[in-house]
């Protein structure tokens, strides 16, 4: 059965489903993965199982829907403190390095999240959308573009693939954070390649 989309829930539900992916957070925050037990969910959400599995048919539609209320939140810390940089791919830059941040403080919840969207099938595809899009969505603020030509739009989805990458490079331990900035900072010229040049006065 699908899980129940978000804008469809009343207030009440709402409020429980964001109580389901804080546990989730914190549970994920303190042992990855493999510590985010469905039932354990459900007992310190202070919902019924059979409830869980309603808004959250498996771990890694929980997880995934966690890494989208995640990034969410990071989102909304961004518009409150906008990047300062000069250019637009510079200012992204900037709020994919803090976004970034944000995860490094809480590695085993970054590393829980990750892999259940390595993990998603078809199934979680809903879920996995959502976050692609809060990913779009925090890039293009940052951009401060309000009409983005095809060609940065394109820019803007290699910007992602190059993130998603990064996170799982440096989760494994085969780049460090350094090197993760270097990648971001280069992939995110394409932002400045990419912007249509204003016509000669």
């Amino acid at each position: 059965m699908p899980p129940e989309p978000p804008a469809s829930l009343t207030e009440r539900q709402q409020a429980r489903r964001r109580r389901i992916l804080h546990t989730t957070a914190q549970l994920a925050s303190r042992g990855g993965f493999d510590a985010v037990q469905m039932r354990e969910v459900a007992e310190s959400s202070q919902v019924a199982l059979g409830t869980l599995y309603r808004y959250f048919p498996s771990k890694v539609h929980l997880l995934v829907a966690t890494m989208q209320d995640q990034l969410s939140q990071m989102h909304t810390t961004l518009k409150k403190k906008p990047p300062t940089s000069n250019s637009p791919g510079a200012r992204v830059s900037e709020a994919l390095m803090r976004a970034f941040r944000a995860l490094q403080r809480e590695p085993h919840l970054a590393d829980a999240m990750v892999r259940a969207l390595t993990f998603a099938d078809r199934s979680v595809s809903p879920e996995v959308d959502q976050v692609s899009r809060q990913t779009t969505a925090l890039i293009l603020d940052a951009m401060n573009e309000p009409h983005p030509t095809p060609a940065q739009l394109s820019a803007v989805r290699v910007i992602e693939h190059t993130w998603h990458s990064a996170l799982i490079t440096w989760l494994s331990g085969r780049a460090s954070i350094a090197q993760v900035k270097i990648d971001i900072e280069t992939v995110c010229k394409l932002i400045d390649l990419t912007t249509p040049t204003p016509p000669a006065q």
